[in-house]
């Protein structure tokens, strides 16, 4: 008989404490953490030690930024669940100990979140620095534009020396009637146009074929590279000799040349063949190191790694070369390595398919000044799952590229691109839902989307706020404040700088006259027990006797029509008595909850007496209780 009365107990704890996880869970949805760990607490000093419970805990002070609280938390998770904890709570756990500086902890649940999640890009992160750096959020934003200036063929491959821009196009130039079998466009030939600042707003005009004599030919010439004085310029050429393509094989594969042409009056003129090229490989490409006594271009020549590679060759001072290397810094790959720009910090941007990519060609970068630097992909939207290349850039924060991506003008386009600080902003007002007088020393939370909780503020006498925005994210903004049922809405924001929103939140008064009045508390039919939707109400009275020590409060119960009047009566005062008592199990000192009575179906609100066919849910609006205050 012990045994079975300790079973009943124990199944009534374990009853109790699950019906507080749920009212816990409910608040957790509505991102009220400081709530929602209360009440998980309170659940866990009762026996309730589960996976949910601690992990949510966990998240509770993780996403109000308390590292020490969600430590213990995530702790004691990992301590009773081992890899039963999901990996994405081991990756918060991992974040959490970064921030209070256990790195060597830290190392230890990387490594199990790596094997459980190998595939996972975060995965591949073993110095937590730099994980650091990548979670703090950044605020470029970069904008791209497909030029006026392509045309309905392929244009790419840019160059800009003062402010001319040199690009490559198969647009068409009357210089030979043919077309390029591989696309059944015409063939490349170099192009120029002005460039002009106008403002805030950069405009390429005039766009003509180079002016030269010999440069361009009835076949392919592209990418182009200038050196500093303006006085010589690289280019690529198919392989020609007295204007007759040369072919190497049987299959009629013509390989490409570097030339070089020199400014002659204005005009690209003396044309010659450079001498690491050959008959048997293709070289091109070109592109100048910031000092021009390098030359860096790409080559399918025996020796590399790969179906196409980069190298590079110093270019001395009496106008000879050295002997062509490699390219170092990991930067060849099996795969196709090509359109090598070195930009006036000695950063190496180049295309590749051979690393990690989002399809074709992407758009990487490695920094020559740092022999411990490798390949870094430039990611969206420089990169798309297309081929995405020829990157160049001559000042900070702006440049070009090119894409055959979808959406442009022809086969290949030019793209510009600008680096901003996009930023946004939004402001509102806190108002009271009766009244619409704006709410002073509300409290605002600005949540992102993982449901963390990013700034916070109190609004001042004029009931406003206003909280800074990262571009592109969904956020949502949340006010609550003693005497009132919060409120919360969401938000996305843009891709468009200086952008600034309007959200307002509305408050509900829970103190009405007499009254605290929130939501009905119902009930299920003939039962008394309180569910989970009734007490998430009931913490709304909770909350507003704990912000007034001094009150005192009755509590009336009323039920439906249905049974008898004298068992209705019995039924409402079983169920005021159940509010009452949820209400003390929750700290409140029962001395001030003066009376819980119940009057049965006496004060029914609409027509549903005996009787009378009603619905559900006209039935349920007469089961409910009300919360007179008695002293304030």
């Amino acid at each position: 008989m012990k045994t079975k009365f300790l079973f009943i107990l124990l199944l009534s704890i374990s009853s109790a404490t699950m019906a507080q996880t749920k009212v816990a869970d409910k608040f957790f949805e509505r991102f009220a953490y400081i709530k929602a760990s209360e009440l998980y607490k309170e659940a866990y000093d009762k026996g309730e030690n589960s996976l949910h419970v601690l992990t949510r805990l966990g998240d509770c002070y993780y996403n109000n930024s308390n590292p020490k609280e969600a430590d213990k938390w995530y702790g004691l998770a990992m301590e009773k669940y081992g890899k039963a904890v999901k990996p994405e709570h081991v990756f918060k756990y991992i974040q959490t100990l970064r921030s209070l500086g256990k790195y060597e902890a830290a190392q230890k649940w990387m490594q199990e979140f790596t094997d459980e999640k190998e595939s996972d890009s975060r995965a591949e992160i073993s110095d937590l620095s730099i994980f650091n750096e990548l979670s703090s959020g950044n605020k470029t934003f970069i904008s791209t534009k497909n030029l006026s200036i392509n045309s309905d063929k392929s244009d790419f491959g840019t160059f800009i020396h003062d402010n001319i821009l040199f690009f490559a196009s198969a647009r068409g130039s009357n210089l030979s009637d043919k077309t390029y079998k591989w696309n059944e466009e015409p063939f490349l030939d170099i192009y120029q146009a002005t460039i002009e600042n106008r403002g805030d707003s950069t405009q390429i005009s005039e766009v003509r074929l180079l002016d030269n004599k010999g440069v361009n030919s009835p076949f392919h010439e592209a990418s182009v590279a200038i050196t500093q004085d303006g006085q010589t310029m690289y280019f690529t050429r198919d392989n020609t000799k007295k204007g007759k393509r040369l072919k190497h094989d049987k299959n009629g594969t013509t390989h490409l040349k570097i030339y070089k042409a020199t400014l002659v009056n204005g005009i690209w003129d003396q044309v010659e063949d450079l001498p690491f090229n050959d008959d048997v490989f293709s070289t091109g490409h070109p592109a100048l190191s910031p000092d021009n006594t390098k030359l860096y271009f790409v080559s399918d020549r025996d020796g590399g790694p790969g179906q196409t590679d980069i190298y590079v060759v110093d270019i001395h001072k009496d106008g000879s070369y050295g002997v062509p290397k490699l390219a170092a810094h990991d930067v060849n790959t099996e795969g196709r390595e090509m359109f090598p720009f070195v930009d006036k910090n000695n950063v190496l941007y180049f295309s590749s398919d051979g690393h990690v990519n989002l399809g074709f060609l992407d758009i990487f970068k490695v920094d020559l000044n740092n022999d411990n630097s490798t390949p870094e992909n430039l990611a969206a939207p420089y990169n798309s799952g297309y081929d995405d290349f020829a990157y160049f850039s001559d000042q900070e924060g702006t440049g070009y590229f090119s894409s055959n991506r979808p959406g442009g003008k022809g086969g290949d386009d030019i793209y510009s691109f600008q680096v901003n600080e996009c930023t946004q902003i939004v402001k509102g007002i806190i108002l009271d839902k009766e009244t619409k007088e704006p709410l002073a020393q509300a409290h605002v939370e600005l949540i992102g989307e993982s449901g963390k909780v990013l700034k916070s503020s109190l609004t001042e006498t004029n009931g406003a706020f206003l909280f800074e925005l990262d571009c592109d994210k969904a956020y949502t903004i949340k006010a609550d404040k003693i005497d009132f049922k919060d409120d919360l809405k969401e938000l996305e924001s843009n891709n468009q700088n200086a952008v600034s929103h309007s959200v307002n939140l509305e408050l509900e008064p829970l103190i009405k006259g007499n009254q605290i009045v929130i939501a009905p508390i119902f009930f299920d039919f003939d039962k008394w027990h309180i569910r989970t939707d009734a007490k998430y109400e009931l913490e709304n009275i909770v909350s507003v006797m704990n912000s007034h020590p001094d009150m005192v409060i009755k509590i009336e119960s009323h039920t439906d029509s249905r049974g008898s009047k004298r068992y209705n009566m019995k039924l409402s005062d079983k169920r005021a008595k159940a509010t009452r008592d949820y209400i003390i199990s929750r700290g409140i000192d029962a001395n001030r909850i003066e009376s819980a009575i119940g009057y049965g179906e006496s004060q029914l609100l609409n027509e549903c007496a005996d009787g009378v066919k009603c619905s559900e849910e006209k039935h349920q609006e007469n089961r409910r209780s009300y919360f007179y205050i008695i002293k304030q």
